[in-house]
């Protein structure tokens, strides 16, 4: 018992340049996954899959979110949130490594295991970051979102190149194992840091806050949150907004391919689509209070993917355009729904659960995005119909973002 005290205590701020060390955790939570769209019809060609079982592909990183998500607190009780980080760095780096060079079950296992890895940091970086800047959470939200997104962006743009390089995708997608592990590296230095300044400080193992979060029953914060409308309105956004994301993430090379693009020239589209996100990610907060309520800022961010979605219907040529618009709506739409999360949970316990629900159930939904874009591909032989069920989508995003902008008087 004594032991895992121990243990538990090391998950205590850090200072210096070791607080820093999450946002390069956050940088490593999205490559994995958006190294696949630019390399995805290779990937078709090379083991003759069509476009069905390539979105069963991409599908499964979502699916393993809403599976793992509620697990991450039991994990996190069990060896500590700092120890749970490191794991998953070293998972997140096994399974980019399995998924290129461990043959045909090796590509559907090692997606399994890198995508339950990052399930644990999108649960625990958030709250890491809350710990670790108490007195700056909006700031720290901002930047960790705008790491994730730029990890994101960078996998896009460089997957394509990096498979023309080095002779394949196999070896494209294995580069993202490296990063994890250098970062892995330095997560283990911080944690034997702070295991110094525990046994060092013999600091006091429970803390009256943790003693009156254990007091709490779980069980009924987890039925109340689930009684409240606003949860699944929470978890509407969240689900929706992610599904356009990692919907575009994967198929937009193809779309862009569809209309004569080259694989370099779609990999740089996929990367205006991330990387402007990044800046209005930043930009969004700004419109989080008008008129005391979410409705503008969640509005704001939903409203251009819709638009860019007509765009690739309507002016598919203009592709960089709608790139550069639902680049503008993904970004802003991931730091509205983190900020709901935070915003509509009545006090630190209910956001946990709050949290919890709206991953899991939220990436359920999203999952549901790139897997019917790309059966919907095969079945019609285009991208036109997925792009029309696609627009829906987004334009059902927009009819949540008023709904969720409100408040809840309850």
């Amino acid at each position: 018992m004594n032991s895992k005290r121990n243990m538990l205590a090391y998950d205590r701020s850090s200072t210096g340049l070791w607080v820093a060390l999450i946002f390069l955790v956050s940088l490593n939570l999205r490559p994995a996954i958006a190294a696949v769209g630019p390399v995805l019809a290779q990937m078709g060609t090379d083991l003759a899959w069509g476009e069905g079982v390539q979105g069963v592909l991409t599908a499964i990183p979502l699916i393993a979110f809403a599976v793992v998500s509620p697990l991450v607190t039991f994990l996190a009780r069990r060896i500590g949130i700092d120890i749970s980080i490191l794991l998953a760095l070293l998972c997140i780096a096994a399974g980019d490594f399995a998924r290129s060079f461990g043959g045909g079950v090796g590509i559907w296992l090692g997606t399994v295991v890198f995508a339950s890895a990052i399930a644990v940091g999108n649960v625990l970086v958030p709250v890491i970051a809350k710990r670790d800047y108490a007195g700056h959470v909006a700031m720290a939200t901002g930047v960790y979102s705008g790491c994730i997104t730029a990890g994101s962006a960078t996998a896009g743009l460089l997957s394509a190149p990096f498979a023309q390089m080095w002779g394949g995708w196999r070896a494209s997608l294995a580069f993202w194992s490296v990063p994890p592990l250098v970062v892995a590296v330095l997560w283990a230095l911080r944690i034997l840091h702070n295991r110094k300044i525990v046994v060092a400080s013999a600091a006091v193992r429970n803390s009256p806050s943790a003693q009156s979060a254990r007091s709490q029953s779980s069980r009924g914060v987890f039925a109340r949150v689930l009684r409240r409308p606003m949860t699944w309105y929470v978890t509407a956004f969240m689900g929706l907004q992610s599904s356009a994301f990692y919907t575009m993430s994967n198929w937009m090379p193809s779309i862009s391919a569809s209309i004569g693009y080259d694989a370099s020239t779609a990999g740089v589209h996929l990367f205006i689509f991330q990387g402007i996100g990044i800046f209005s990610g930043l930009l969004i907060p700004k419109l989080m209070n008008v008129r005391g309520n979410q409705v503008c800022a969640a509005l704001t961010a939903s409203a251009p993917m819709f638009i860019a979605g007509l765009g690739m219907l309507l002016l598919p040529h203009l592709m960089p355009v709608w790139a550069f618009v639902g680049g503008c709506a993904q970004g802003a739409s991931l730091v509205v729904a983190l900020a709901l999360i935070a915003l509509r949970g009545r006090d630190s316990a209910e956001t946990v659960v709050l949290s919890g629900v709206a991953q899991s159930f939220g990436y359920l939904i999203a999952s549901l995005g790139p897997l019917m874009f790309g059966v919907l591909v095969q079945a019609t032989g285009g991208h036109h119909v997925p792009l029309m069920v696609f627009t829906f989508v987004a334009f059902l995003q927009c009819v949540v973002a008023v709904i969720v902008g409100r408040p809840s008087k309850m």
